[in-house]
């Protein structure tokens, strides 16, 4: 099989775990807080179907950046509002380096086995391609832009009034910034920070006596 049809093959099932372990944090997290909003919607889940947006999952699989469905939450339900749901998008993006830092431990204990098979070769290729796209999902989210997770946790350094007044345009801001990043105005930035997370995993594992 050509190796670009076996990577975007090998990128789907990627995808599909990034983005559901991703949702299904925020979910976790904010139920644990006491807000029972993602449960009632049965968003609490490892199921696939119930966190993917199409359009995002396309776009997760051509250019490494993408989303999903956002999990719904209710911060009244937070004793400590601004510091509760600073938690909960936070969870998301370390859900993902979580999976990245597994994925390149896994890739790197594949590499150590001596052989030419075929069944080795993908499987090194989808945890690598595991790693990096979960790099790249929690390094994009954590742009402090609404309404991806990293303007949820500037929530905690902006008086409130600042912070829904910026909130109440998110939707025109995300499609702004989706225009530029199409541009390739944040491309690069994006890619050397997520080039830059993968470098320092490799680097962690490898101090591990059998990779030395």
């Amino acid at each position: 099989m050509n190796q670009i049809i076996l990577e975007y093959l090998l990128r789907i099932p990627a995808v599909l775990i990034a983005l559901t372990f991703h949702e299904c944090a925020h979910g976790w997290v904010s139920y644990k807080l006491g807000d029972p909003t993602a449960k009632n919607l049965g968003r609490l889940t490892l199921n696939p179907i119930k966190h993917i947006d199409p359009l995002g999952l396309i776009l997760m699989i051509v250019v490494g950046f993408g989303y999903a469905k956002p999990v719904p939450v209710n911060s009244r339900y937070y004793k400590k509002p601004k510091r509760d749901m600073a938690l909960v998008a936070a969870a998301g993006p370390l859900a993902n380096i979580i999976i990245a830092f597994i994925a390149m431990f896994i890739y790197k204990c594949l590499n150590l086995i001596r052989s030419d098979s075929y069944a080795l070769v993908a499987a090194l290729m989808f945890f690598a391609i595991l790693a990096a796209l979960n790099v790249y999902l929690a390094v994009f989210n954590l742009i402090p832009i609404p309404p991806l997770d990293g303007s949820r946790l500037a929530y905690i350094f902006l008086p409130t009034k600042w912070y829904f007044g910026i909130m109440k345009y998110e939707r025109y801001i995300l499609i702004g910034f989706y225009v530029l990043l199409f541009l390739g105005m944040f491309t690069g930035v994006l890619s050397a920070i997520s080039n830059w997370v993968l470098g320092g995993m490799d680097s962690l594992i490898s101090l591990i006596p059998i990779f030395k």
